[in-house]
């Protein structure tokens, strides 16, 4: 948004052309930064999203494959500068090499593939409890800490349980304390995705379920696990996309933070 934008609506409402309300939703809407090599609009590489936090709650994030590392880096220049924050996703380790470099406050997190540039100042967001992330085995951590690390930049406490697949279901068991305290669960599963079904008939809490990559030929890449939790027998389980924790976090942060707010 540029100051005559603004000073144009701002006049409007004045003149009472646009009530407050009104011009309120229009400012969420009108923010957008076009970043380009020349400057130039015509040849944007990406057009930033200032305004999404106002909207949805939590800010634009990056996802890092299919950019080059100075677009990455510009664009994560960008944000820091309105925002004092940014979140990458999918970053390659070229990537993780390149935003530590350019931005030493990052927390890069190898297994996760992101960067999180977290803000000097944290405003505390309303939820009603924390979110637990659940893997069936160690191959499935990956996938589990790009939920954790969205979820937290997100404003969430985040409590974590790896290893407690159906292969020795004691394991889960053990974690009771753990799975009633969740006001959401992130299930990440791969092979034939069991546990989402386990877990979703032991808890009352929303259970959102990620199939993994993970697994042997007949996993079909996450296929297998992804079937299986679109038909488990558990009702309310919500199953996201294969490997797709960002996803899942996001679906979790709203479901947690819409149960937080006053009725």
């Amino acid at each position: 948004m540029t100051r005559q934008t603004l000073l144009e609506l701002l006049e409007s409402v004045a003149a009472g052309g646009d009530s407050p309300a009104a011009a309120l939703d229009k400012i969420s809407w009108l923010p957008i930064e076009a970043v380009a090599s020349n400057m130039q609009d015509s040849a944007a590489f990406a057009r930033l999203d200032h305004h999404r936090a106002l909207r949805q709650g939590y800010p634009e994030v990056v996802f890092a494959p299919g950019k080059s590392l100075d677009q990455l880096s510009e664009i994560c220049a960008r944000l820091e500068a309105r925002n004092n924050s940014f979140l990458v996703t999918r970053a390659d380790p070229s990537a993780r090499e390149r935003l530590a470099r350019d931005f030493p406050r990052a927390q890069i997190n190898e297994l996760g593939r992101t960067a999180f540039l977290e803000p000097a100042e944290r405003v505390a967001v309303p939820v009603h409890g924390p979110i637990l992330i659940a893997t069936a085995g160690t191959g499935d951590i990956p996938v589990a800490e790009e939920a954790a690390v969205t979820a937290r930049a997100f404003g969430n406490p985040v409590e974590q349980i790896y290893d407690v697949g159906v292969a020795g279901i004691h394991r889960l068991v053990q974690e009771s304390n753990a799975l009633r305290r969740a006001a959401v669960l992130i299930v990440v599963a791969g092979m034939e995705g069991a546990l989402a079904s386990v877990v979703g008939g032991l808890v009352a809490a929303p259970v959102i379920a990620v199939p993994t990559s993970v697994g042997y030929g007949a996993s079909f890449g996450g296929l297998a696990a992804l079937l299986s939790m679109l038909n488990s027998c558990a009702a309310g389980v919500t199953v996201v996309n294969i490997d797709n924790g960002f996803g899942a976090a996001a679906a979790a942060t709203r479901i947690n933070q819409l149960r937080a707010q006053p009725s």
